[in-house]
């Protein structure tokens, strides 16, 4: 592909992308959202977003995991749930999922 094209490509999907965030708060003033539907895309959002961390938790490629990334992911969301620093959520969940593949568990 030559550098023209690319650029080209690479402009038009900026002024999309760019496009597409300014809507949002443009057209919120002009229009009216109940608040239940307000309250459904918010649960929607969290559905979506754990239905995200479940596939990326307990697939690998086609088939499952194994045990050491759910139990990884296990200890970070507890710690995330406590409210621990963020630091040490991703540190105690890639330690406890390396911890149990050095021990053997796949």
């Amino acid at each position: 592909m030559s550098t023209p094209v690319l650029l080209t490509a690479i402009a038009i999907l900026a002024v999309g992308t760019f496009s597409l965030r300014i809507a949002g708060p443009l057209m919120r003033s002009r229009f009216e959202v109940p608040e239940r539907t307000q309250q459904f895309l918010g649960a929607a959002a969290i559905v979506l977003l754990a239905a995200l961390v479940a596939t990326s938790a307990l697939m690998d490629g086609h088939g499952p995991a194994g045990i050491a990334r759910p139990a990884g992911v296990l200890v970070g969301g507890v710690l995330a749930w406590r409210r621990a620093p963020f630091v040490l959520v991703v540190v105690a969940a890639a330690a406890t999922a390396a911890g149990l593949r050095l021990l053997g568990v796949p």
